[in-house]
């Protein structure tokens, strides 16, 4: 019996001159498991607000066609009746957080409901979504990573029979992404539930997933096991969807004949480690990275920050901080949720001051600099691109900080940023309504307009499909002709292994890893204590030489001899053998 039903659905929102949503069929069968996967803009988040009755009860536009949950025909149904038969956490997870403490958030729908034991209820919710012990807490209290949780308990505190959540992971660090699957999976397998998730992440889709639809143009292309739609190489790579690298190695592998044509495309490390068992593997040595010895251009000595707390003692975030960047490192900043990636960035530019100690811009401490002077050293580009927009076109908001500081050629400069960044077309568009990928374009565009010395990028590729997320993340790494020191907070660990000369990793605000991405990455205790997850790639090589340090499919292909040969040309003469001597690390 179907969950979810779609059958010949349209819709076409009011003043579009085309359909959003295209003669859309899909049934999605109880107890499934589901990843809808697309591009940005082809429909994902307009087909699952038809679920949930938001089209076309609360979002107007022409809708055709019929959709139906548990049986319950969704255009007529109350909107309190559907609640209790699908729940909905939204991409913007935040915006549905509407009551000030844990268990009354957890436990605010079944009160409206006038259910007796609502209480009960939203204890439940929160056992189950490990949040129990955080009942009493206020909501501003908590993680990004528990306010997604939150707000999960709060869609299944009614019970529903199907859940949908839009990009269950864009804004979480690996370690509460996992939690956060960890709960769907056991919702799934455990209570019955039909989970749908709007999901960019294939390794997430490979590893939890069931099955998975390809959305294109506004339909569905096509719905199949989870690990057979992830070996629809080209069909994902079309529609904006990176296929997993491990599946992409295996191509490569069969094309140069070191697998068997036959050979089933591995979509996880385990399915890698036994797909790739017999073929030669040799793992280059890589350079060893040589840290600036430069002058410095922040320094934090002695730094202590906390924040004043309603409830309770104050937050400590930072005690006795001691940290020096120098001048032309390329800084990533990774840890969880909550780790102090935010803060450590809002102290270089003078957003927050220590309690104790000091922050020094050159030789400068930010105490003694005013905001203007502040500006112009360092420059801050928020996770929300949409914050940096202030004027009512692109072009305004590039040249505003410019001229308000009399630049004489602002226009023109403006103008050469706005071709840089692939916006000359938009420049006359409103910021706030642009896409996600032009929006982070604008937002980066708007952040070196001054040229600063210092530039800091707050999770410059959140929420972005996997496509656009390269492009930013090519953005970011022509940035180094630009700006001299460049210094990124991310959860984006592709990210991370293509852009950083260092890495310094926040747990509880304490640095506990600082150095070259192999040497954090390598560090199993680091990466136990912050949960941070290295790229998929590089723990495919480590699974078949813990020596291997590969951060993109090149780099991991080219421990193939085989692989290696062939690009040159040369016949392959090393056998495939059963034998995986000299791979195993004591």
């Amino acid at each position: 019996m179907s969950a979810v039903s779609l059958r010949d659905v349209t819709f076409t929102y009011p003043g579009a001159a085309a359909p959003t949503l295209r003669h859309v069929n899909l049934e999605v069968a109880e107890g499934d498991f589901l990843a809808i996967m697309g591009a940005n803009g082809c429909g994902k988040s307009t087909l699952c607000k038809t679920m949930n009755g938001l089209i076309p009860q609360f979002i107007v536009g022409d809708l055709e066609g019929s959709v139906t949950v548990a049986g319950t025909d969704v255009a007529t149904a109350q909107i309190g009746e559907l609640a209790q038969r699908i729940g909905y956490v939204y991409q913007d997870f935040e915006n549905q957080l509407v009551r000030p403490t844990v268990i009354d958030e957890a436990s605010f729908s079944c009160l409206n409901f006038a259910y007796d034991d609502y209480v009960e209820r939203g204890m439940r919710a929160l056992e189950l979504c490990g949040l129990a012990d955080r009942a009493d807490s206020y909501i501003w209290q908590l993680s990004g990573g528990q306010k997604h949780l939150l707000a999960l308990a709060g869609a299944i505190a009614l019970e529903p029979d199907v859940i949908v959540l839009d990009e269950p992971v864009a804004q979480l660090d690996p370690y509460h992404a996992d939690q956060t699957y960890k709960v769907l999976r056991e919702l799934n397998e455990k209570y019955g539930k039909t989970v749908i998730v709007i999901e960019h992440h294939t390794d997430f889709i490979a590893e939890y997933c069931t099955s998975a639809a390809l959305m294109a143009n506004g339909t569905i292309a096509w719905k199949l096991p989870a690990h057979e739609a992830l070996r629809r190489i080209d069909d994902l790579a079309a529609s904006d969807v990176h296929p997993p690298q491990i599946a992409l190695a295996g191509r490569e592998l069969v094309r140069v004949g070191a697998l068997p044509e036959n050979t089933l495309l591995p979509t996880t490390v385990d399915e890698g480690a036994t797909a790739f068992w017999g073929v030669p593997f040799i793992p280059r040595e890589r350079a060893h990275a040589v840290h600036p010895v430069g002058e410095s251009a922040v320094s934090f000595r002695h730094v202590d920050v906390s924040y004043r707390s309603v409830k309770g003692e104050p937050r400590r975030v930072f005690h006795d901080l001691n940290l020096e960047i120098r001048r032309g490192e390329k800084v990533a900043l990774v840890g969880a949720n909550g780790a102090g990636k935010s803060t450590l960035m809002k102290l270089m530019c003078g957003l927050v001051k220590p309690q104790a100690g000091e922050v020094v811009l050159g030789d400068v401490s930010t105490r003694d600099i005013g905001p203007d002077e502040l500006s112009e050293r360092v420059s801050l580009v928020y996770q929300n691109p949409e914050q940096m927009f202030i004027k009512d076109t692109i072009r305004a908001d590039v040249e505003f900080a410019m001229r308000a500081r009399g630049v004489a050629d602002a226009a023109e400069r403006a103008a050469a940023l706005l071709d840089r960044f692939r916006l000359a077309d938009l420049a006359g568009h409103d910021g706030r309504l642009l896409s996600g990928g032009q929006m982070r374009r604008a937002s980066l565009a708007v952040g070196i307009a001054l040229d600063p010395p210092i530039l800091l990028l707050d999770e410059p590729t959140a929420n972005l499909d996997i496509g656009t997320r390269q492009e930013i993340t090519k953005l970011v790494s022509d940035l180094r002709g630009i700006t001299d020191t460049v210094v990124i907070a991310t959860h984006d660990m592709q990210l991370v292994c293509q852009f950083a000369d260092r890495v310094i990793v926040l747990t509880d605000g304490e640095v506990i890893g600082d150095a070259a991405p192999d040497e954090v990455f390598m560090n199993e205790d680091v990466v136990m204590r912050s949960g941070i997850r290295p790229p998929e790639i590089f723990q495919m090589g480590r699974a078949l030489d813990c020596r291997a340090a590969c951060y993109t499919l090149d780099e991991f292909l080219s421990c193939f001899p085989a692989w290696v040969a062939a690009q040159r040309g040369e016949k392959n003469e090393i056998a495939v053998s059963g034998d995986r001597d000299g791979r195993e690390c004591a």
